[in-house]
């Protein structure tokens, strides 16, 4: 399970890594844009143009900032450490699911395997953090066996 849980981290890692340059991308673009926008005789034409350009930087730019942060999440994990409890870095296998507690970025398929990707202030990482081999866990109405953590 050791294995599955590098291929997992390096699946979200690209994926961090990709969101990044992808909306650095779309920033570079739109600083251009603004540059590129010259102030014609209506005005207001080209100070709505400039608005939607800021209002678009300020909605790339936060989700920047939150990708970000989860790239400083993945950095700050030892994907080769391993633990009796849940914690952040911690790939769980319950009855029917596999977890790996870091980042929120929702279900991906690793090695043909479905598996939920969530930070551990996510409500079903809050009931997963601290658990252990043979706990249960009930989430949605579902009761869940731990039966690994890595």
């Amino acid at each position: 399970m050791l294995e599955l849980k590098r291929d997992i981290f390096r699946v979200c890692s690209e994926k961090v890594s990709q969101r990044i340059a992808s909306l650095e991308a779309e920033l570079h673009t739109l600083a251009e844009s603004a540059a590129s926008d010259t102030k014609s005789s209506m005005g207001d034409k080209y100070e709505t143009s400039r608005e939607m350009i800021n209002l678009e930087k300020e909605k790339f730019s936060t989700q920047l900032a939150d990708a970000q942060k989860m790239k400083s999440v993945l950095d700050s994990i030892d994907v080769e450490a391993q633990s009796q409890k849940a914690g952040t870095g911690s790939l769980i296998k319950s009855s029917t699911c596999l977890f790996f507690l870091s980042i929120s970025l929702g279900k991906i398929i690793v090695n043909g395997k479905e598996v939920f990707v969530l930070s551990p202030a996510s409500p079903i990482g809050q009931v997963l953090m601290g658990k252990q081999v043979n706990n249960s866990i009930e989430f949605a109405g579902k009761l869940e066996r731990i039966i690994a953590v890595v």
